[in-house]
């Protein structure tokens, strides 16, 4: 593993950690606070609507300006408004403080994606994105661990630590030497910020299977609100139990993007991807059959598991089906898609709580994300798209094949990828 790899997988670490603990004492303060599902699902919705409503503007800017510098920014930003949040207390504070976090995450992941192909060096983008992922739910794992060792001092010292965990990502990843360079503006350049969304939408594999990824979403993301209810006030779980839980589901993210993801086939990439979904579905749904915590925990280490496998495989489809030079415009229309789906489905979760219960309204969640599997492994099947490989290639080839598919390259208006001899910074502030 490479010098940059290691000091880029630590930041990620640092950044989920905080970044979940903070979510989850946050979720538990509003919950006691209030007692209401609406309240939780107005929480959830901060977390998203930034990430939709900037994702074009912040793929261009991903794009336009060099990608740790865009990081950075972002990531110094997010730690004064960590800052203030571990002092407000107030609902409406609360909320409008998590909007500006997440404001901070929509610049800085597209560009932190952007980043993968210069990182990886000479070692293939699926190993590399899996060392990431795996970075990333390791931290996802530690941050409820954390939650739970901090949970008898109130939430103030729990959200100082998440302060914290940006400042010490900005100097663990001072000693990078990865560049991303800008790619060069041209006339015009604003009314190409959705570029990004168009390409998605062109290529065939990449559009069956996202389109089924995000579909399942609309159900999966339901569970951000109903499981808090579920686990409480079905299965009796306590604070600490509810916060291993998710630890549970964090440790599966990790087995399946580090022991899983990276043994499926190339032609088989998008078709595992989907199967992967259809199995988190099922571990969401089985422990409905039986509500205690032994089955819980399964159910959630399954669940992870396949969580995992997706995370990589969509990714990797990605990196190596759309030109370097759009990468950051396609990371941000796929946030944004995701985004979109995961905030309707929080606002749905509230309402199926108050409507079905807790029981049945997960029961329900985890059914959606089975069907629109489906829906897309016959759809790959009838096109032969199941079998379309990831088209994997050096940095050299990927760079050509950018060239023949952007024009602006031709004409040799942006730069290549790049490794400089100069020091750079990068996070991941993904909060699931």
């Amino acid at each position: 593993m490479s010098r940059d790899l290691r000091l880029l997988a630590g930041a990620v670490f640092l950044s989920a950690a905080g970044d979940l603990l903070a979510l989850i004492v946050l979720a538990l303060q509003v919950h006691d606070r209030t007692g209401s599902g609406l309240a939780v699902s107005a929480l959830f919705a901060t977390t998203l609507v930034p990430m939709v409503a900037l994702a074009p503007l912040a793929g261009l800017v991903a794009d336009r300006f060099e990608s740790v510098r865009v990081i950075v920014a972002a990531s110094l930003a997010q730690a004064l408004v960590a800052v203030a949040l571990a002092f407000s207390s107030d609902l409406a504070a609360i909320l409008a403080l998590s909007s500006l976090l997440t404001a901070g995450n929509a610049f800085g992941q597209p560009a932190e994606f952007a980043l993968i192909p210069a990182v990886a060096g000479s070692r293939p983008v699926t190993n590399a994105t899996g060392v990431l992922e795996a970075a990333r739910y390791a931290g996802f794992a530690a941050g409820p661990v954390l939650a739970a060792g901090l949970a008898a001092l109130g939430p103030r010292p729990a959200l100082l630590v998440n302060a914290a965990s940006f400042v010490a990502i900005a100097a663990a990843v001072g000693a990078m030497r990865a560049r991303r360079p800008p790619c060069a503006g041209t006339a015009g350049e604003q009314q190409r910020a959705l570029d990004g969304l168009r390409l998605l939408r062109s290529d065939r594999v990449l559009r069956v299977t996202i389109a089924a990824a995000v579909g399942a979403l609309l159900f999966i993301s339901a569970s951000l609100t109903v499981e808090i209810f579920y686990l409480k006030d079905v299965v009796g779980a306590s604070d600490t139990a509810y916060a291993l839980l998710v630890c549970a589901w964090m440790a599966g993210m990790v087995c399946g993007a580090t022991a899983l993801a990276r043994r499926v086939p190339a032609r088989l990439v998008a078709a595992a991807a989907l199967v992967a979904v259809a199995v988190q579905g099922a571990g969401m749904g089985v422990q409905t059959a039986w509500a205690i915590l032994p089955i819980a925990f399964a159910g959630y280490l399954v669940g992870g598991v396949a969580h995992g496998v997706k995370n990589v495989l969509l990714r990797t489809l990605l990196t190596v089906r759309v030109p370097e030079a759009l990468h950051g415009r396609a990371f941000a229309a796929y946030n944004a898609a995701r985004n979109t789906a995961e905030l309707a489905a929080v606002g749905a979760g509230g309402a199926l709580v108050s409507a079905l219960g807790p029981r049945a309204a997960l029961l329900l969640a985890s059914l959606g994300p089975i069907v629109a599997a489906g829906a897309g492994l016959t759809a790959l099947r009838r096109r032969g798209g199941a079998a379309v490989r990831s088209r994997e290639r050096p940095p050299s080839e990927r760079r050509a094949h950018a060239s023949d598919s952007d024009p602006r390259l031709r004409r040799g208006e942006v730069s290549s990828i790049t490794v400089a001899d100069h020091p750079g910074r990068v996070t991941a502030s993904t909060r699931r």
